[in-house]
């Protein structure tokens, strides 16, 4: 198994963001203050953060205070997106540990959501590049829209490749791309240089989603802190399951499910079971090894440094990652 990238480069760095983060957050309640805390820590392995941090050692942030304030406002964006998908998915637990909208109400958590996407802009407009500001409202209305898409999307059989790639890179791909790309203007690098990070931060999170969507069948229910198969309990069609339909045209049970025509839990468990053990994982596995094929290549104008062989080990943890 591929470790877990550990970020040493950035590690100091990544302090300083969850003190910023913590920072932004605090209010004169503590209840509150508590539950939003609560939310940060449990968060992930900070990827998109250090993404951003990595990026902007190939130049220059001046000064570097404001790339700290970047890698907060990427990552507090990227948690409120999460509580606002537990509430649209009913989701009571998130990494083992149970979400707030379990307490809360569905007001009081969609405000605390809010409460973090204010603050994740302020805290982008803190690195007073416009360019930056920009690019992070355009990456937050690109997310907003694929979740309105997903809620209104064609039945499954009228979905294929290009609506779950286009979902997908909305819900994950666009904010890492963000994340590398915007770390990159901060920075001041070339045109080149910021195009090959975009295009490096794109293919990471398509791959990134795809293993997410592989591990929601095959993975680890401590690991995972979820049940298995919850998308398709929650009725979305990932790639592991249109895969298993093409290949399996004539799987009745695996039909009803999909037309919502079998809610029986053991009948789901069964055609979960059936999506983990067909060729589909494997197929979608070589997909995500294929964009970060891709994503690798293009770094390859970059130079040599120590940012750009962490860029190459998140990229090999993201396709290997408990697989």
């Amino acid at each position: 198994m591929v470790k877990t990238p550990t970020f040493d480069s950035v590690s100091q760095d990544l302090v300083r963001v969850e003190q910023k983060m913590r920072q932004a957050l605090e209010t004169s309640n503590k209840y509150l203050t508590d539950i939003l805390f609560y939310i940060l820590d449990s968060g992930g392995k900070r990827i998109r953060p250090a993404l951003a941090l990595l990026a902007t050692k190939f130049g220059t942030v001046n000064p570097a205070e404001k790339a700290i304030a970047l890698a907060a406002a990427i990552e507090m964006l990227h948690t409120a997106t999460l509580v606002h998908d537990d509430l649209i998915d009913n989701s009571l637990l998130r990494r083992g540990k149970t979400t707030i909208n379990a307490h809360w109400n569905s007001g009081a958590t969609v405000l605390a959501g809010d409460l973090m996407f204010a603050q994740a802009a302020a805290l982008a407009a803190e690195t007073q590049h416009v360019r930056v500001i920009s690019l992070f409202a355009n990456t937050l209305g690109i997310i907003c829209r694929g979740e309105l898409a997903q809620l209104f999307a064609p039945p499954w059989n009228e979905q294929n490749r290009t609506h779950y790639y286009d979902r997908i890179y909305s819900k994950t791909a666009s904010l890492l791309e963000t994340a590398a790309q915007s770390g990159a203007i901060l920075a001041s690098l070339p045109e080149d240089q910021i195009a090959s990070l975009r295009e490096y931060g794109r293919n990471l999170g398509m791959a990134f989603q795809l293993i997410d969507d592989v591990l929601d069948f095959v993975g680890d229910e401590h690991v995972l802190g979820k049940p298995v198969g919850s998308d398709l309990r929650q009725g979305t069609v990932t790639l592991p399951a249109m895969y298993f339909v093409q290949q399996n045209p004539d799987d009745e049970l695996m039909l009803r499910v999909l037309n919502r025509q079998e809610q029986d839990p053991d009948a789901i468990a069964e055609v979960v079971t059936r999506i983990a053990q067909s060729e589909a994982i494997q197929t979608t596995v070589d997909e995500a090894r294929e964009f970060i094929r891709q994503g690798k290549a293009a770094l390859h104008n970059l130079p040599d440094h120590p940012s750009k062989d962490a860029l190459l080990s998140i990229a090999d943890f993201v396709v290997e990652r408990e697989l």
